[in-house]
C-alpha cells in the first residue's frame, strides 16, 4: 500500500484524494472537502466536550492534509496519520502554520504510535476503500476504537458494495457488508449510532465508546416523516423509502443494535439514531424493509407505536444526474477519450449509441443498488477529431437522454 500510494502522491496527490478533477489548485483541492466536512462536524456534537481546547482528533488515512486543516479550528490538537510518506510530507507542509496539527506515517494497520483512551473523535474518510485486505480494515476499526476516550466518537467510512470482485486492489479495495458492522459493534460492547448507505461504495459508520443496552422504560413515538421530507409518507422503494421518527425515551445507551422496530409488522433495520435535543427528542431513520404492503402502517419502536402512510414504489423512469470526463469529473469537455455518464433509477441495462451505432466500450458500475444509481464509463472512438458531439443513451430500445459533448 505505501508503494502504491506513495507513487500516486507523486503523480498528482490532490487527484488521487478528491478525484474530481487533475491538476487541482490549492484552493479547489480544500474547496472539495465542504460536504465531508459538515456530516463530520454533525458527529462532532454527539456530546463531545464542549470546550474545543479539550478536544483531541484522530485522523485514519489523512493524505495531504484536506480534512485536517478545517476541522483543526474544532479541537485542540489534531493528528493524521497515513500509510505514505509522500503523503505524509505534503500534509506537513499544508498544516504547517497550525501547531496543534500533527501527522505521522502509520504501519499501514494499527494505531500502535497512540495511546489508549487519548482522542475525543477518529474519523476516516474515502480510505478504507483503497485497503485490499479485510483483516487490515477490522484492525483499523479496533484500534480507532481502543484510542477513543470513553464515550468518544469514531466516524468511518466503508465500501458496503456487495462482494463481486474476484480480488482486491489498493484502488478497488475490500468489501465489508453492514451485518459484519453490526457484528463488530457488538463484538466489541459499544453502541453502533449510524449506519448509513447500506449496499454503496460509501456506506458511513458512527461508533461511541459507550456500553450499549437496550432502552429504559417505555419508548413513545411522537411524529414520523420521510426521512428525505416533511411528509408523512413513503414509498416501498427506491430513493425516498425510508422514514424518520421522533422518539422519546430512548436513554444514551441505547443503539441501532437494540432497538426492535417494526413497520407493518415486519421487522425493519435501522440507519441513525440522533443525539438528545432539547425537547428530549431523538431522531430516528428507518428504511422501508422489503416485504411490507401499501397503506397506513404502524411502526413500533421497542414498545412505542406511529402511523406512516406507504405507498406503491413509482415507475422507475432513468434519470441522467451527470455526464462528464472520465477522468475529471468536474469538467464537461471530454479529454480522456471516456465519458462518465450517471443515471438513476435503472437497473444498468442501458446502452450508448454514437453516430447511429451502438457504443461497445461501455463499463458499469452500480454505486447505489437501493436508488438505484449506475455509472456508465463509455469509451469513445479513437479517431474522433475536436469538436461537439453529441450521445444517445437508451434504456430498452427507448432515448432516455441525448446529452451533447465537446471533445478536447
Amino acid at each position: 500500500m505505501r508503494e502504491e500510494w506513495n507513487a500516486r502522491a507523486r503523480e498528482d496527490a490532490n487527484y488521487y484524494v478528491a478525484f474530481g478533477r487533475r491538476d487541482q489548485s490549492t484552493e479547489e483541492f480544500f474547496s472539495t472537502a465542504a460536504d465531508v466536512l459538515r456530516d463530520l462536524q454533525r458527529e462532532i456534537q454527539r456530546g463531545l466536550p464542549s470546550e474545543g481546547r479539550a478536544r483531541r482528533f484522530l485522523e485514519i488515512g489523512c493524505g495531504p492534509g484536506r480534512l485536517m486543516k478545517p476541522l483543526a479550528e474544532h479541537g485542540g490538537e489534531i493528528h493524521g496519520i497515513d500509510v505514505s510518506n509522500e503523503m505524509v510530507a505534503r500534509a506537513r507542509e499544508n498544516l504547517s502554520a497550525l501547531r496543534h496539527a500533527h501527522v505521522h506515517t502509520g504501519s499501514g494497520s494499527t494505531l500502535d504510535q497512540f495511546a489508549t483512551d487519548s482522542f475525543d473523535f477518529v474519523y476516516s474518510y474515502a480510505v478504507f476503500q483503497h485497503i485490499p485486505d479485510r483483516d487490515v480494515v477490522m484492525s483499523y476499526l479496533r484500534e480507532a476504537v481502543r484510542v477513543l476516550k470513553p464515550a468518544g466518537i469514531a466516524r468511518v467510512q466503508i465500501n458496503g458494495l456487495p462482494p463481486t470482485a474476484k480480488a482486491y486492489t489498493t484502488w478497488e479495495g475490500v468489501r465489508i457488508s453492514g451485518d459484519e458492522v453490526r457484528a463488530f459493534a457488538r463484538e466489541q460492547g459499544i453502541q453502533l449510532l449510524a449506519l448509513e448507505g447500506l449496499e454503496t461504495q460509501y456506506m458511513w459508520a458512527t461508533f461511541r465508546k459507550r456500553e450499549a443496552a437496550e432502552p429504559m422504560g417505555r419508548v413513545q413515538v411522537r411524529w414520523i416523516t420521510n426521512a428525505r421530507s416533511s411528509e408523512p409518507v413513503a414509498p416501498l422503494g427506491g430513493p425516498f423509502a425510508s422514514i424518520a421518527l421522533r422518539v422519546e425515551g430512548l436513554g444514551e445507551s441505547a443503539d441501532l443494535n437494540h432497538l426492535d422496530v417494526r413497520i407493518a409488522g415486519v421487522p425493519a433495520v435501522p440507519s441513525y439514531l440522533g443525539r438528545s435535543e432539547n425537547d428530549g427528542l431523538r431522531q430516528l431513520n428507518v428504511p422501508v424493509p422489503p416485504g411490507t404492503v401499501p397503506g397506513v402502517a404502524q411502526v413500533t419502536v421497542n414498545g412505542g407505536a406511529g402511523k406512516v402512510r406507504l405507498i406503491p414504489r413509482p415507475i422507475q423512469i432513468p434519470r441522467v444526474v451527470s455526464v462528464s470526463d472520465g477522468v475529471d469529473l468536474l469538467s464537461t469537455t471530454i479529454r480522456s477519450g471516456t465519458v462518465k455518464a450517471v443515471i438513476e433509477e435503472t437497473d444498468g441495462a442501458v446502452e450508448c449509441w454514437f453516430a447511429g451505432q451502438p457504443l461497445p466500450g461501455v463499463e458499469v458500475f452500480c454505486v447505489d443498488p437501493r436508488a438505484p444509481r449506475h455509472e456508465f464509463n463509455i469509451i469513445l472512438p479513437t479517431e474522433l477529431t475536436a469538436g461537439e458531439y453529441q450521445l444517445d443513451l437508451r434504456a430498452r430500445g427507448r432515448s432516455i437522454a441525448r446529452p451533447r459533448i465537446t471533445v478536447a
